[in-house]
C-alpha cells in the first residue's frame, strides 16, 4: 500500500481513544494483518469475534482458551450486529468493500487495511508506557506515524523526554521501589521496563555489576548511591541496603535498586522485597538477563542443545565444596549429564572440578570461561575440568566471569569469532 497524503477536503483527522471493555469488536479476516489488529484490540479487553473460513496458528491459539470467538466461514451480511468496531483485513477488496459498507449503513466505525480511502477511522501507531499512552497518525503515511511513534517512546524510556507527572507522587502518597534487573552489564541487554524504571528514579541504588552508562546520563538531580558488593574486598552490608530502600521510599521518593543480571538469580532481590513488603512500601520487580544464559549466549555457547542435553544447573561457587555454609549437593552434579553453570566461582574452580570429578564427572569434561560478558573486554578460554585450575591462573581470570561445564561447549569450536 503506497502511502497518501491526507486530502485537505476530507478534513483532519479527529484523535479520540477508544474504551472497548467488554464492548464487541468484529475482525473479518484471518492473516497477519487481522492478527495484529486483535493484539491490540484484546490489550483494550475488548470481545472479538473473528470471522474467516482460516486464521493464522497465532490466532487460532487465542481461540482455545476463549479469548477470541472464531467463525469459520467467509463474510456474510449482517456480521456487524452489535459490533462497536470493525476491522476489515481479508485479502479480498471486495469483501473489505462490503465489510465497509455494512458499517457505514449501521453507523459502525470500521477500519479498512486495504484502503485508506474508504475507512472511516484510521489506527494509529500505537506505544505504552505503563498507564501512558501514545497515538501517532502520520498524515496517511504509516511508515511516519511508526517513526514519530518509536522516537516518542525511546525518548520516554531513556529520559529525554522526561514525564514529570509520572514521576511525582500524587497527593504525598509514599514513594515505591523498583528491583529492576540490569542484565549482564551492556545497558542494550536491560529490559525497556527497566530503563524506563531508571529513567524515572528519583534515587538509585546501584551494584558495580549493573550497567554503568545508564547512570551517567541521569539528569544531576538524582542521586545516585553506590552499593556495590566487590568480591572478597569492599561491600554495603544487605542490611543498610534495605533501609536505604525503605527510607527514601517513605519521604516520597521513586527508588530503583539496579543489579546486575536478574534480581532474583543470586541477586538478594528477595531480601530486598521482604523488607519493602514489611515496611508496607510499594514494591516491583523487574526481571533481568541472567548472567547465567546471557553471556554464554553472547559467546556463542547454548545452555540447552537439542539432542546433546535436557538439563541446565546454575551454581553459586562463592563457597567451594566442603565449606560448612554450601548447600550445593556437589555428588548429585557429578552425576548429572547436562550443562552446569556456575556464577562467582573464579577463586573456588580448581575445589568445585576436583568435586565434580571425584563424583563422577570426567577429567576431560570440556569447559569454557567467559570473562567480562557483555562489555568491550570480553573474552574467552576453553579447557577442561583437569585443566581449569591452571587455565585460570594462566589466563589471569579475574571476576567477573561464568564458567560452563558440559559438551555444549564444543558447540563454539568453527567459531571464528566467538564474542
Amino acid at each position: 500500500m503506497s502511502a497518501t497524503p491526507v486530502d485537505p477536503a476530507s478534513g483532519v483527522v479527529y484523535p479520540v481513544g477508544l474504551r472497548l471493555l467488554d464492548r464487541e469488536v468484529v475482525v473479518v479476516g484471518g492473516g497477519q494483518v487481522a492478527h495484529r489488529r486483535v493484539a491490540g484490540l484484546l490489550e483494550a479487553r475488548a470481545r472479538v469475534t473473528v470471522v474467516s473460513p482460516e486464521v493464522t496458528p497465532a490466532l487460532e491459539a487465542l481461540v482455545g482458551p476463549g479469548a477470541v470467538t472464531w467463525v469459520r466461514r467467509r463474510y456474510e451480511a449482517g456480521d456487524l450486529d452489535g459490533a462497536w468496531y470493525a476491522v476489515a483485513a481479508t485479502d479480498d477488496p471486495v469483501v473489505n468493500a462490503a465489510v465497509a459498507e455494512e458499517a457505514e449503513r449501521s453507523r459502525v466505525f470500521c477500519a479498512r487495511a486495504d484502503d485508506r480511502s474508504a475507512s472511516s477511522v484510521w489506527t494509529p501507531a500505537v506505544g505504552r508506557q505503563g498507564d501512558l499512552v501514545v497515538g501517532v497518525h502520520g498524515g496517511g503515511d504509516p511508515q511516519r506515524a511508526v517513526g514519530v511513534r518509536d522516537a516518542v517512546l525511546a525518548g520516554l524510556t531513556d529520559g529525554t523526554i522526561r514525564d514529570h507527572a509520572g514521576r511525582e507522587a500524587p497527593g504525598g502518597r509514599p514513594g515505591s521501589v523498583v528491583l529492576v534487573g540490569g542484565g549482564p552489564g551492556d545497558p542494550g541487554l536491560i529490559t525497556v521496563r527497566g530503563q524506563q524504571a531508571v529513567s524515572q528514579a528519583d534515587v538509585v541504588l546501584a551494584d558495580h555489576l549493573a550497567p554503568q552508562s545508564l547512570l551517567a546520563s541521569l539528569p544531576a538531580d538524582v542521586e545516585v548511591i553506590d552499593a556495590s558488593k566487590l568480591p572478597r574486598g569492599r561491600y554495603m552490608a544487605q542490611e543498610q541496603i534495605n533501609a536505604l530502600l525503605v527510607e527514601h521510599a517513605r519521604a516520597g521518593k521513586r527508588v530503583v535498586r539496579l543489579k546486575g543480571g536478574d534480581p532474583f538469580v543470586f541477586g538478594r532481590g528477595m531480601e530486598e522485597l521482604e523488607a519493602c513488603v514489611a515496611a508496607g512500601v510499594p514494591v516491583e520487580v523487574v526481571p533481568g538477563v541472567t548472567s547465567a544464559i546471557g553471556v554464554p549466549g553472547l559467546a556463542g555457547i547454548p545452555v540447552t542443545h537439542r539432542g546433546l542435553t535436557h538439563e541446565f544447573v546454575v551454581v553459586s561457587g562463592h563457597v567451594p565444596p566442603g565449606h560448612p555454609q554450601s548447600l550445593v549437593d556437589w555428588a548429585a552434579l557429578g552425576r548429572l549429564r547436562g550443562t552446569i553453570v556456575v556464577l562467582m566461582g573464579v577463586d573456588t574452580a580448581p575445589a568445585i572440578a576436583a568435586a565434580l570429578v571425584e563424583h563422577g564427572r570426567a577429567p576431560e569434561t570440556p569447559v569454557a570461561v567467559v570473562a567480562d560478558g557483555s562489555t568491550p573486554t570480553q573474552h574467552a578460554v576453553r579447557t577442561t575440568l583437569a585443566g581449569l585450575g591452571k587455565t585460570l591462573a594462566d589466563e589471569g581470570i579475574r571476576p567477573p566471569a561464568v564458567w560452563v561445564v558440559g559438551e555444549v561447549v564444543r558447540l563454539t569450536a568453527g567459531l571464528a569469532h566467538p564474542r
